[in-house]
């Protein structure tokens, strides 16, 4: 009964998404964002905590390896994976500032920060979209359908229609997914 319950509730959800037609527009804005950013020389940088760690270091692996396509790497870090960076910063600013700290450092006017949030409200996700703000990052973000601190950060957001986080996980991989094949049929597909 659990096991078709919650495939049940996955699959409304993403039925959410399919008649959400501002949403699946946005998914395609997005990719063309991130498909100009790349043609203009810069990066993609994606950050998240838990779970959306893990997100935003498999949309990263997708653009610096592939998806579908043979094709040239595209530079594309998450701000989540040196461990010597995150326990220097942390030590030494706080986690609040673990990604805030690395945008400072790397990022350049132009280059686009994904940030993967289910709540919105991570304090270290906050300060890392106001970090990019600063510098001239353009910010993207993944959270739920909450009303979030993230709703008014962000020049690109994506809603998932849930309030249950694993469901909103879920939803994040699809849709960065579906930005990743959009990316790279946009910059390497020929016509």
């Amino acid at each position: 009964m659990f096991i078709e319950e919650y495939i049940k509730k996955n699959i409304l959800t993403k039925e959410k998404i399919l008649n959400d037609k501002t949403l699946i527009e946005n998914i395609g804005l997005i990719s063309e964002v991130i498909i100009n950013a790349y043609k203009a020389g810069n990066k993609v940088l994606a950050a998240g905590n838990g779970g959306s760690a893990a997100d935003a270091q498999h949309i990263a692996g997708e653009l610096v390896s592939k998806f579908y396509l043979n094709r040239p790497g595209l530079c594309a870090y998450a701000l989540t994976t040196n461990s010597s960076i995150i326990t220097a910063v942390s030590n030494d600013y706080g986690y609040e500032n673990v990604f805030a700290r690395q945008i400072n450092g790397m990022g350049n006017k132009g280059d686009i920060l994904i940030c993967f949030s289910t709540s919105g409200e991570s304090k270290n996700i906050i300060n890392a979209l106001k970090e990019a703000k600063a510098k001239g990052l353009i910010t993207i973000g993944f959270t739920g359908e909450k009303k979030c601190l993230m709703d008014n950060i962000c020049d690109y957001l994506i809603k998932v229609p849930s309030d249950d986080t694993p469901q909103i996980q879920e939803c994040h991989i699809l849709l960065g997914h579906i930005v990743c094949a959009l990316t790279e049929k946009g910059l390497f597909e020929k016509d």
